[in-house]
């Protein structure tokens, strides 16, 4: 039986290391695809971790730059409303003027 076993790989030599080198073949890609995947998720954590951090501060930020932005919109409202109101009010004084 071992004879028979032995003659065959004798036989089929070529076959044999194909197959070997098959079997190394989709070991290496598993490993490589197991160590894909524990990198990914390794990277996932940090980026929730870190993220987490990070989106809260950059909300913040730009809270800080809306409120700004508010302000400056009813500083600039009220600017305005002064023009609005003080050139409305020296047109009437000379269309008063041409009047008479």
């Amino acid at each position: 039986m071992v004879e028979n076993v032995k003659s065959w790989m004798k036989e089929n030599q070529a076959l044999v290391y194909f197959l070997i080198a098959q079997m190394v073949a989709i070991g290496a890609g598993a490993a490589s695809v197991l160590a894909y995947m524990v990198k990914l998720e390794q990277r996932v954590m940090t980026m929730e971790t870190r993220g987490a951090e990070y989106s809260v501060a950059r909300m913040s930020r730009m809270e800080e730059k809306i409120t700004v932005l508010q302000q400056q919109i009813i500083q600039n409202q009220e600017t305005i409303k002064i023009v609005r109101d003080q050139y409305f009010k020296d047109r009437d004084k000379w269309d008063s003027r041409d009047s008479k």
